[in-house]
């Protein structure tokens, strides 16, 4: 569904004559936002890889980072160590293959320091923003009616609807069918 299919159905879900263009717009918005805190599947991920070729203490984070799912140097993936265990091992200005690293602030800080190699950082990304009526997301395709319901709760704040018990109930089955999918992916073909 693209954006402008999307903000047709939400006002025909909503049905009030009061409804602004601007106001659709913002819930939606805000229906993504509290979407993207709590989702985590396979339409979010992404990959992001940096060649490095000096001594690199740390990786700055992509503009549309969620969440970090892992991160790899050649091939082998480092640990992620509590800062106080990263300050312990970081006594010094250390290089070679980096083997954990911890998060501070926007970034991630790595130990040892590589100076030569490939950091790959697998990772939950934001989705793209929605301007123009013909804008389509992953979201937007497999998670339309997710969008609306969780839309449809702030709109129900904002108009004090008597349905906002029922948009929230909806939204919550949504999103816990859209994550038990993602979840039930991720152990397809495993032996647990």
């Amino acid at each position: 569904m693209n954006y402008g299919d999307l903000k047709s159905h939400f006002e025909s879900l909503l049905n009030r004559s009061d409804i602004t263009p601007a106001l659709t717009t913002q819930f939606i918005d805000d229906g993504i936002a509290r979407i993207q805190r709590t989702l985590r599947t396979p339409m979010q991920e992404k990959i992001l890889s940096v060649a490095i070729s000096a001594p690199t203490p740390s990786l700055t984070f992509p503009a549309d980072f969620l969440e970090t799912i892992s991160l790899y140097f050649d091939q082998y993936e480092l640990q992620r160590v509590p800062m106080k265990r990263y300050l312990e091992l970081n006594k010094g200005a250390h290089t070679g293959n980096p083997m954990y690293f911890t998060r501070e602030g926007p970034k991630l800080l790595l130990y040892p320091q590589p100076a030569s190699g490939t950091l790959v950082l697998y990772y939950y990304a934001e989705m793209p923003a929605l301007v123009n009526a013909t804008d389509e997301t992953p979201m937007t395709q497999v998670a339309s009616n997710l969008i609306i319901y969780s839309a449809l709760t702030f709109a129900s704040d904002f108009y004090l609807d008597e349905r906002a018990e029922l948009f929230e109930a909806k939204y919550n089955q949504l999103l816990l069918e859209h994550q038990e999918m993602a979840n039930d992916q991720e152990l397809n073909g495993s032996t647990q």
